[in-house]
């Protein structure tokens, strides 16, 4: 009961004081305000920290301070996937408006040459609030902080607007961030309850910390594959800030993190004097947090060491990046272990960091613009270097992927060129059309090292992220490094896709070879138009040409539209997809001949994908993401709490991303489906709920780690050691099995963040995809978990009664930029009888 009136009597207090928190509380006091500039209060209707802004209202009060002050110009950068629109503020004194892009001009140049006069250059800073919806006291500060940039009066405002320019990015995921605006704001109590149990607290499922497509955006900044993305690395490369910030929180009972991370940890690619000056630049933020009273700490938990995040990514480009970490209040109030968390001081910490990072960028210029030209300066001595070296990658039968990898070095304004004319290296053919050739001598070359680099040994074995993303193994495109410059075409400009197309009309067939990208969205539409088409089993040659495993083929004849009319349809469809397909007149090869037994016809896949409680959110965005706007397959998303009343027989493909379990009676729903010619394809911690519910018979490789000489302190480091966070493995592939159609090499490299491992079946055919003996291509693992890794398989389908489950032990569509697994689930959709 005193427990009870203690919390009775804080809320009250909590409740008095939130609702009279206002601009004094937040911002300095011993300056002058503008009063033409209007206040948050003023437009969006409420004290900043009273409710969570809603994007809406957030996007209202920018445009306000921009038409108010002529230290802001805003401007709409596109659009997220639910149509909210990508604002930027670019603030600075009036008179640097007026030159605004000769100042932009001259930024970028001297990263260009050797120029080191820094006297009268301003230093650009990039500040970005709430990448995740709901750790928003960061896009709640970007009011106050715009506010204060625009309305406040004294010589140390002038002086700091004179010598810099603040690119102010208030909403980095502005879908996540009205998502979760709505549920604490719904959820919010009029005497605000401090409880951690209310429900203001707890987000159902999937949560709001993403973007539309449930994806972390905050590991896009390499891959660049989301539209915010590509928003904010434009701005990133036409600006080259020298200081990012990322503004983000973490759970309630901590305190307030700021960059430096862990020293061990931080990427050797990352030059010492980029953390040396992050330390110097948190001396601001230590004292500034000093005078307010705010605990915080340095150099723990956190590190630099994946170049995708935002608070890294700027240190492989010649800034640096500082990682911000607020406890969260979650909702407006709650208890932790420091006392009672309002949302009001978790924006203040965020403002006032916000502003201590502008302080340090005045009183560092000089030094942070030095910095950045040294590098730039080393990175073209580098290159020189390497002047007549260079990187060659591509797929002589995917153009697509080829593209696409091409498309994320684009973005990085990575320059490469065309290659010359067919040509051999390292075993692989690189055709003219299919390939781009990267020369080492250029401005950007250490990101190109960051984006091909392939690493095996760490300085240390944790990662709070992933330790492997090497591009060219995520896209499973032949690649080789160090080939001569003299292989290099004209440089390309204007990338754009390879056009497709049907060779001729036919009155016999047309045939496709699979291994083209986007085949699958091809066949996915002929199918939807009630179109027979057949998969070859089998090799076979005609024309002078060699047709592979997996080839599709179209009958003219018995088809719902005549011969025109097919022709006029797959000639559509091809130029969408940028696939080429061939007619023929005959159905005699050299081979199985095209009324061959071995080849099948095909069904319309109907497709569910498990999503709900109990399914990690990332893992069933990304594959929605891969469905919905990639291939335009409709995918139902079947909530694990509808499982019990929905009608099962409506699909042939369920899709399970990793799971914990399900209830008893929709366990039962399930396998009865599966027995009656349904097929699950299932994901990563699946597997073993597979297992121990009898869907799969499987046997596990299981770890057998000794802690010997481990003290309790280390005992968390050591078991951190055995998580494999973030590899990439080499696996051997039995092409001839349809799992695997589609692919040109009998050797693809796998992603791997999980440890189940699966033993191999006794009968080799059935075990179409294996480890290799030494299957590590990039990343950290323990000696005695690639011991074990190296005897196991990571896929298995198995036959229950009628139907098929399809088991990986790893997401084959990781973060969307994992294009070179994509096709192992589609395989498993569109050839799931013949599996």
């Amino acid at each position: 009961m005193n427990r009870l009136l203690i919390i009775f009597f804080f809320s009250s207090l909590i409740t008095a004081s939130q609702n009279h928190t206002d601009l004094s509380y937040y911002l300095p006091q011993d300056i002058n305000y503008n009063q033409n500039i209007p206040t948050p209060e003023s437009v969006i209707g409420h004290q900043v920290g009273e409710w969570h802004v809603t994007h809406d209202k957030l996007v209202q009060y920018m445009y306000a301070l921009a038409n108010a002050s002529d230290r802001i110009t805003i401007e709409d950068r596109g659009k997220t996937f639910e149509d909210r629109p990508l604002l930027l503020l670019t603030i600075t004194a009036p008179k640097n408006h007026q030159n605004i892009d000769a100042i932009r001009k001259k930024h970028i140049e001297a990263t260009n040459n050797n120029a080191t006069d820094t006297k009268d250059m301003p230093i650009v800073v990039y500040q970005g609030f709430s990448i995740h919806g709901n750790e928003s006291s960061g896009s709640n500060a970007s009011l106050l902080a715009a506010y204060y940039l625009a309305a406040a009066e004294d010589n140390y405002i002038n002086e700091l607007l004179d010598n810099m320019v603040i690119l102010l990015d208030p909403s980095l995921n502005p879908d996540g961030l009205q998502r979760f605006a709505y549920w604490a704001n719904t959820n919010k109590n009029i005497n605000l309850n401090p409880d951690p149990n209310d429900r203001e607290y707890s987000e159902v499922w999937p949560g709001a910390r993403t973007n539309h497509y449930w994806f972390d955006m905050n590991r896009d900044w390499l891959p660049v594959q989301l539209p915010e993305s590509r928003a904010r690395i434009e701005t990133f490369h036409k600006w080259l800030p020298n200081i990012l910030t990322d503004h983000h929180e973490m759970g309630t009972n901590t305190t307030f993190f700021f960059q430096p991370g862990i020293p061990s940890r931080t990427h050797p690619l990352t030059p010492k004097l980029n953390q040396e000056l992050t330390k110097n630049i948190g001396n601001f933020h230590a004292e500034a947090l000093n005078k307010i009273g705010s605990l915080y700490y340095t150099e723990e938990s956190y590190d630099d060491f994946y170049y995708g995040k935002g608070s890294t990514f700027p240190d492989i480009n010649g800034g640096i990046g500082i990682l911000f970490e607020q406890a969260s209040s979650r909702g407006h109030v709650q208890e932790s272990d420091n006392g009672i968390l309002t949302f009001p001081f978790t924006i203040k910490n965020q403002l006032t960091t916000a502003l201590s990072t502008l302080n340090a960028a005045k009183n560092m210029r000089e030094d942070i613009l030095k910095y950045q030209h040294d590098f730039y300066k080393n990175a073209r001595q580098e290159g020189i270097k390497e002047a007549t070296k260079a990187i060659v990658f591509g797929d002589e039968k995917d153009a697509a992927k080829t593209f696409h990898l091409a498309e994320i070095l684009n973005r990085h304004k990575i320059k490469f060129h065309n290659i010359k004319q067919d040509f051999t290296a390292n075993g692989k053919r690189f055709k003219k059309g299919y390939s781009y050739i990267i020369p080492k001598n250029q401005k950007n070359t250490r990101l190109i090292n960051a984006i091909f680099e392939k690493r095996t040994t760490f300085q240390d074995s944790l990662f709070y992220d992933i330790s492997a993303w090497s591009f060219p193994l995520a896209f499973n495109v032949d690649y080789a490094e160090n080939v001569s410059t003299n292989n290099l075409g004209e440089q390309v400009t204007n990338l754009q896709q390879k056009i497709g197309g049907v060779s001729k009309q036919s009155d016999y067939a047309y045939l496709m070879e699979w291994h083209e990208y986007y085949t699958p969205k091809l066949l996915n539409q002929l199918l939807n138009k009630n179109i027979r088409t057949k998969v070859a089993l089998k090799q076979f040659s005609m024309n002078n040409k060699d047709y592979d495993y997996g080839t599709i083929l179209i009958p003219v004849q018995n088809q719902k539209l005549n011969g025109t009319g097919l022709y006029a349809l797959l000639n559509k469809l091809a130029e969408e997809s940028h696939i080429q397909i061939d007619a023929v007149k005959t159905g005699l090869t050299k081979g199985i001949d095209l009324g061959s037994r071995y080849f099948k016809t095909l069904e319309k896949p109907e497709i569910a994908l498990l999503v709900g409680d109990g399914i990690t959110s990332y893992d069933a965005g990304e594959i929605w993401h891969l469905f919905d706007t990639r291939y335009n397959i409709t995918a139902t998303k079947l909530d694990t709490k509808t499982i019990s009343r929905a009608n099962l027989n409506r699909y042939n493909t369920i899709v399970i991303p990793n799971m914990g379990s399900l209830s008893e009676s929709n366990t039962k729903k399930l396998k009865a489906w599966v027995k009656d010619g349904g097929t699950i394809i299932a994901y990563r911690n699946t597997v073993k709920w597979l297992k121990e519910k009898e869907f799969i018979k499987l046997d596990f490789e299981k770890t057998n780690v000794s802690a010997k000489n481990i003290s309790f302190e280390e005992k968390s480091d050591f078991n951190g050691a055995q998580v494999i966070g973030g590899a990439i493995f080499e696996a051997k592939l039995d092409r001839s099995h349809p799992i695997n159609f589609g692919y040109k090499n009998d050797k693809i490299p796998l992603f791997r963040n999980t440890t189940v491992f699966i033993k191999a079946d006794s009968l080799s055919y059935n075990n179409p995809i294996q480890y290799t003996k030494n299957p590590l291509l990039s990343g950290y693992i323990s000696k005695p978990n690639l011991e074990i890794l190296s005897k196991t398989v990571p896929v298995q389908i198995k036959k229950l009664s009628k139907g098929k489950v399809v088991v990986f032990t790893d997401n084959t569509n990781f973060r969307a930029f994992w294009y070179g697994t994509n096709k192992l689930l589609m395989n498993a959709i569109f050839f799931r009888k013949e599996l």
